[in-house]
């Protein structure tokens, strides 16, 4: 049986009685072609997931009624904060997607040196926006309650002046001495460094070092950046998370 999944920015509680709109009520009535008495399972990003059934369905909204509340378990143990650089749009969103169906918390967008996308100030919510909206999607498809934070678009240089707190970071580089699998051996939550096309300029992956990330090799083949950011996530989700 199909479970479907909606996304909804509300406070949800057992008995409730909510109106998708927008999109959501678009997807619903027109993709999905769901009618009344059908269920559907609700989630607003508190890692709880909500069973309901559509109570009615109007010309451009959908009504639902929430009958419990339960907790999600598609949530990995491994807490994965990815800091990519900033890629083309199609490329960019498929990391964007990928990243949130393995789990990762934390998606923060950074500038660098090889960077083709320039944002300027409109253009940036419009991308956070957008993301966002893949991120939800693919939770919605992967059974994802918690909605992994899109972080604004920065310039790295500003992201290496933060405090490192207590993840271990970790740089994807292509000549390092040491692999993923041994750079990753730590209790610590993850902290993923990924460039963009063309990679990290040199003076970028010191700067890095510098900062306390760690270098390390995936492999003997060099990975677009995208593919790259995919596969990293993938081997640290089994060697510590929840794939396997």
């Amino acid at each position: 049986m199909r479970l479907i999944r909606v996304y909804i920015d509300a406070t949800l509680a057992e008995g409730a009685r909510v109106a998708l709109g927008g999109a959501a009520a678009a997807h619903v009535r027109r993709v999905l072609r769901l009618e009344a008495g059908d269920a559907v399972t609700l989630f607003n990003g508190d890692g709880q997931d909500y069973p309901a059934r559509i109570a009615g369905i109007g010309r451009d909204s959908v009504d639902v009624e929430v009958r419990g509340r339960s907790q999600a378990r598609a949530e990995s143990p491994l807490a994965i904060t990815l800091v990519q650089g900033i890629a083309r749009a199609e490329r960019m969103d498929l990391v964007v997607q990928k990243a949130t169906e393995l789990g990762v918390a934390e998606i923060v967008p950074v500038a660098t040196a090889r960077s083709v996308v320039r944002l300027d100030a409109g253009s940036r919510d419009r991308k956070i926006a957008h993301w966002r909206a893949i991120a939800i999607a693919a939770c919605e498809q992967c059974g994802r309650a918690r909605v992994p934070a899109i972080g604004e678009p920065r310039t790295l240089t500003s992201w290496l002046a933060e405090p490192p707190g207590s993840r271990v970071r970790l740089q994807l580089s292509p000549d390092a001495d040491a692999s993923l699998a041994s750079a990753a051996r730590s209790e610590a939550d993850v902290e993923l460094l990924v460039g963009p096309e063309g990679g990290l300029e040199d003076a970028e992956r010191h700067a890095a070092l510098d900062a306390g990330y760690r270098g390390c090799r995936l492999g003997p083949r060099v990975l677009r950046s995208e593919t790259a950011a995919i596969a990293a996530i993938a081997v640290l989700q089994a060697l510590r998370g929840d794939l396997g």
